[in-house]
This record gives structure tokens, sequence and C-alpha cells, in this order.
């Protein structure tokens, strides 16, 4: 029992942290050797701006499982029509935009169901474990 208490406490941060490093890795885009270092520098850290706020959210989340779960679920249910959209007008692809879908935005939306589910099985194991203090 304590094992999966432990695996649905890790599993969303895991999961959050991997989905993090997948979308920073588009940030490597701003590097063009036609640009000056620093133009590469300041593409860089801008194109981060997205894992930043991931970051910040992740860290909320970590603090107070029920409210991040709340805002990952938000970020990734929100964002995927804009996401489809873009990526929609970018290929005229249905399926690939789908995948695409299925790739950024719906692992923030797991993630935050397994936040909430990790939230509730902690409050129900408190709930239990002061019922059998009392009794």
């Amino acid at each position: 029992m304590k094992l999966n208490i432990k695996i649905i406490h890790w599993l969303p941060r895991i999961i959050c942290i991997l989905a993090i490093l997948f979308i920073s890795l588009f940030a490597l885009d701003a590097f063009d050797p036609k640009l000056t270092v620093w133009q590469q520098i300041i593409g860089f850290l801008m194109h981060l701006i997205p894992s930043f706020i991931l970051i910040l959210f992740l860290i909320i989340a970590w603090k107070k499982e029920y409210i991040g779960g709340i805002l990952f679920i938000l970020i990734g249910l929100g964002l995927s029509p804009f996401v489809f959209i873009h990526n929609y007008n970018m290929n005229q692809s249905v399926w690939l935009s789908l995948l695409i879908i299925l790739m950024i935005t719906i692992p923030f939306a797991i993630v935050g169901v397994l936040f909430i589910i990790s939230n509730r099985i902690k409050r129900r194991r408190q709930a239990f474990n002061e019922n059998n203090k009392q009794n």
C-alpha cells in the first residue's frame, strides 16, 4: 500500500519534469549562426519563458497538489485548441495536429489529474489515520 502511495506521489512530478524538459528542447531553435551571440542568448531565454512558467506551476503543485493539479489541467486543456489551430494552419493535417497536441499539452492535463488523485489519496489516508487514533 505504501508503495502505491509513493508511486502516486512521485509520478506526476516525474512526468511534469520530463514534459518541461521536452518543451524546453524547442528553445534550441533560437541558435542561428547568422545572429550574434547576445541575440542568440536573448532568443534562447525568451523561448524558455514557457518552461519557466511551467517550473513555477510545478513548484506550486509540489506544495499545494490540488491547486497545482487544477493549474496543470487548465494549461493542458486550455492551450490545446490554440496549439491545434496553430499547427493545423502550418501543416493542414488534422492527424498530425492531434499528435502534436498529444505530445505537448495532454501530458500536462494528465499531470494535473495525477496531482489531484495524489492529493485525494493523501487526504483519505490522513482521515483514516485520524479515525484510527480516535478509536
